[in-house]
């Protein structure tokens, strides 16, 4: 199955080797977003819930160049630094999801690129 890589300039460019997704077939691999801001490249807050509210808005630019949305969004994997957190993101996440939900984890871990607070990453599944 050939694989096409998908970028955008409406999400933070990859700083690494890696790509902003992957698609293969109908399934979309969608790396791992931090809390940039697209243009300046910087972080946007040190407060958790506009760190999530960005992570999201990174993630659904790079579902809608696939020509999908979070909606279709069947896994995520949520990284946070701080698992208190965790409310935030499943609040963040009543106003952006319907049901049904995506599959999902949340994995604490020490720390993140560039001091993040929040990294997510997921799986799409598009019709097409």
């Amino acid at each position: 199955m050939p694989r096409k890589m998908i970028t955008t300039n409406l999400a933070p460019q990859a700083i690494g080797t890696y790509s902003q997704a992957i698609r293969a077939g109908n399934t979309v691999y969608l790396s791992g977003q931090i809390p940039l801001d697209a243009v300046s490249g910087m972080i946007v807050s040190d407060q958790i819930r506009e760190q999530v509210v960005q992570v999201f808005a990174n993630l659904s630019a790079v579902a809608a160049a696939t020509g999908g949305s979070l909606n279709d969004i069947v896994k995520l994997n949520v990284y946070l630094t701080d698992l208190a957190n965790f409310s935030v993101v499943n609040d963040v996440m009543a106003g952006l999801f319907t049901q049904p939900y995506p599959a999902r984890a949340a994995i604490g871990i020490s720390s993140l690129p560039r001091g993040a607070l929040v990294e997510i990453d997921g799986v799409l599944f598009l019709d097409e």
